[in-house]
């Protein structure tokens, strides 16, 4: 009994210090407040800067679009354009982050599929080709400019990286079932997959009036790849 007492006012003394403990972590956590008037105008206007130009691209292409074609549509001065923007590029640089973003739902569609590693492929890549060939005008830009190579533009190593990170794991799956040959490196076979889809393109956009279809040239490029790495 003796011992009871200093037990009680020793526990009481560790929770008045958990509860001030406690107290000070509420007051000094930050709170995320919304966005205010000015914040949503700025976002606003670059949204709108984006699908101006955009549009502009899809109309008159790319190199005929210039800066100034797009500031007057949006009645803004060139400084306004620039604090948004370094660039013509630099729009493009958007729109190629937005091409990862699409990149990577598809690869996370396909990962959640029940397919094999073939069918998963065929119907990644003719997806994509679909997209591009359908907005030929701003995919052409954007493949031409460089604007999603992160050798040229260092902010696509990111978005790059998340794709192909999701690729290499519909591979592995694929070698775990057996559907795709172990002697290669997942490492080395996402690189291969990924540069023949690549220079496809990058072809198709400087020879836009060749005899293939981009569709068609990518459906060989993946046959192409999944005869090379048969088990």
């Amino acid at each position: 009994m003796e011992m009871t007492a200093p037990a009680d006012a020793a526990r009481s003394l560790r929770s008045a210090h958990a509860r001030r403990s406690l107290r000070r972590r509420k007051k000094s956590a930050p709170v995320q407040q919304p966005l205010g008037l000015r914040e949503r105008k700025k976002a606003r206007l670059r949204q709108q800067i984006i699908e101006t130009a955009v549009r502009l691209f899809r109309k008159h292409g790319y190199e005929n679009t210039r800066i100034d074609d797009i500031v007057q549509i949006l009645e803004i001065s060139q400084p306004t354009f620039f604090r948004y923007f370094p660039s013509k590029d630099a729009v493009l640089r958007d729109v190629g982050k937005r091409g990862f973003a699409c990149i990577v739902e598809h690869l996370k569609s396909e990962l959640s599929s029940e397919a094999d590693t073939a069918a998963r492929l065929r119907r990644l890549y003719r997806a994509l080709a679909r997209e591009v060939e359908a907005d030929r005008r701003l995919w052409e830009a954007v493949v031409l400019s460089g604007a999603m190579d992160p050798v040229r533009s260092p902010e696509m190593r990111g978005p790059e990286g998340v794709a192909i990170g999701l690729l290499r794991e519909i591979l592995a799956q694929g070698q775990r079932r057996g559907e795709i040959t172990r002697v290669f490196p997942v490492l080395h076979l996402s690189e291969f997959m990924e540069g023949l889809y690549q220079t496809v393109v990058r072809q198709w956009a400087v020879d836009l009036t060749g005899p293939h279809k981009l569709g068609e040239r990518v459906d060989s490029a993946v046959e192409f790849f999944l005869r090379g790495v048969q088990p």
